[in-house]
C-alpha cells in the first residue's frame, strides 16, 4: 500500500471541509406545496436575500432557509422562469417574487429534494431551525456525497502502483475536485516534453453535475492537465420517493442507494490508473508534436474558437496560452504545433485561479484539440487536406 502524496496539504483541506460540511449537512424531501418562498430586503436594496420556509400540515413554520445562488438557479429552472429574470425581481420586485414563485409551487406541485447545512453562525441566533439552502433538486436526485466519493476512491489510490501525489484539492458551492498526478507513470511526448498520468475525480452534491472520474495528462513544466476521452460519470437519480409530506431523509436511505456506484467507482479508478491508458495518449501527443501550424497564430486561434464554439473574448485567452507556451520546454523551439495548442488551451484554466468550476471545462477543450478531426485540424494549422 503506498501513501498518497501530498503537496502544501492540499490533501488534509479538502479532507477537513469535506468532513465539516458533512456534519453541517440536513436534507428533506417535500412536496412544493409545503414550501413558501419570503425574500427578505436588505437596507441597501441591493442584493435581496430569498429565503425557503418548509411548513408543517398546519401551515406554521418549521424551517427557514436561506438560498444560495446554486438554490435560486434551481428555483428559476424548476419554475421555468430565467435565472436573469428571477435575480432582477429578487433585488428589484421582490415581493412579486415571491408571488410568482409561491403561485407555482402550489398551483403546480411537485416531490424535492431540498439540500441544507445547518445554521451555526451566531449572527442568525444559532437555532436548528434556521441554515442554508444549498441546492433544491427533484425528488429522485441520488445523495452521494463528497465524502462518500473520497471513502470510495482514496483507498483504491493507496493500493495503486501508479504512486498518486495531489496536485489540489478543493470544494466550491456547486463541485468538488480532487486533481492527482502519478509519480511513476511519467514519459517524454517529446524531447523536453515530460508528461505525467492523472485523475481528476469530482463530485457535485447539488445537482450540479454527477459523479466524475476523467483521466488526466499533466504537462510537468507547467501542470497543465488536460482531460483525455477516457471517463466515467454517473448521475445522482434513484427511484423517485414519496413527498406527500416533507421529512428529512435518513443515512439508511442514503446508504442503500449508494452501494452500486460504490462499486462502480473503485472500478473506474483501478482502470484509469492503468499504465496502457497513459502510453495511448502518450503515441497521440507525440503524434500532436508532428502536426505543425503553417497560418498566423490569430488566425489559427480564431478558426480554433469557431470550431470550440468559443466567444470571441476567449481568443486573447488562448493567445496569452500560446505565448506561456511557446516559453516551456519542449515547445520552445520549431514551429507551434497541435500539441502547443492543446497545452495552450489548458493553460487558460490556469491563469485564473478564481475560475476553478471553469478549469475543468478548459481541461476538456484541450483534450477536444488533441482529438479534432484531420479536416478541423488542417483548417485551423491552414495546411492542405
Amino acid at each position: 500500500m503506498h501513501q498518497i502524496e501530498n503537496e502544501k496539504g492540499s490533501l488534509a483541506d479538502l479532507l477537513t471541509k469535506v468532513q465539516t460540511n458533512q456534519s453541517l449537512k440536513e436534507d428533506y424531501t417535500a412536496p412544493t406545496g409545503d414550501l413558501q418562498l419570503v425574500t427578505k430586503v436588505t437596507e441597501d436594496g441591493e442584493q435581496n436575500v430569498p429565503e425557503v420556509i418548509l411548513e408543517n400540515s398546519g401551515g406554521v413554520p418549521t424551517k427557514i432557509f436561506r438560498a444560495n445562488d446554486v438554490a435560486l438557479q434551481q428555483i428559476a429552472s424548476k419554475s421555468e422562469i430565467d435565472i436573469r429574470t428571477v435575480r432582477r425581481l429578487r433585488d428589484k420586485y421582490p415581493s412579486e417574487l415571491d408571488t410568482v414563485i409561491n403561485a407555482i409551487w402550489q398551483k403546480e406541485p411537485k416531490g424535492v429534494m431540498l439540500r441544507t447545512f445547518v445554521d451555526t453562525d451566531n449572527a442568525t441566533g444559532g437555532s436548528s431551525n434556521t441554515g442554508v439552502l444549498r441546492a433544491l433538486t427533484s425528488s429522485s436526485y441520488k445523495v452521494f456525497d463528497n465524502e462518500d466519493v473520497l471513502q470510495t476512491t482514496l483507498p483504491q489510490l493507496m493500493n495503486s502502483e501508479a504512486n498518486w501525489q495531489v496536485v489540489n484539492g478543493t470544494v466550491t458551492d456547486q463541485r468538488m475536485y480532487l486533481r492527482l498526478k502519478s509519480l511513476t507513470q511519467v514519459d517524454e511526448a517529446a524531447v523536453g516534453d515530460t508528461m505525467a498520468n492523472g485523475l481528476l475525480i469530482s463530485n457535485s452534491e447539488v445537482g450540479m453535475g454527477s459523479v466524475n472520474v476523467q483521466q488526466l495528462i499533466y504537462t510537468l513544466a507547467c501542470l497543465n492537465g488536460m482531460q483525455t476521452e477516457n471517463k466515467s460519470r454517473s448521475t445522482h437519480v434513484t427511484s423517485s420517493r414519496g413527498t406527500d409530506t416533507w421529512s428529512i431523509l435518513t443515512n439508511e436511505a442514503k446508504q442503500a442507494d449508494n452501494q452500486a456506484l460504490s462499486l462502480k467507482l473503485r472500478d473506474v479508478v483501478t482502470n484509469f490508473a492503468d499504465r496502457s491508458t497513459f502510453d495511448r495518449v502518450i503515441e497521440q501527443m507525440k503524434i500532436a508534436h508532428a502536426e505543425k501550424v503553417d497560418a498566423p497564430l490569430p488566425q489559427a486561434v480564431d478558426t480554433l474558437c469557431g470550431i470550440l464554439k468559443l466567444p470571441k473574448s476567449d481568443n486573447n485567452k488562448i493567445l496569452d496560452g500560446l505565448m506561456a507556451t511557446l516559453q516551456q520546454s519542449g515547445y520552445n523551439h520549431g514551429s507551434p504545433s497541435r500539441a502547443t495548442f492543446v497545452n495552450a488551451v489548458t493553460a487558460v484554466g490556469n491563469q485564473d485561479s478564481t475560475l476553478e468550476d471553469n478549469r475543468e471545462d478548459w481541461s476538456r477543450l484541450g483534450g477536444k484539440v488533441l482529438n479534432l478531426p484531420a479536416s478541423q485540424w488542417h483548417a485551423v494549422a491552414g495546411v492542405a487536406a
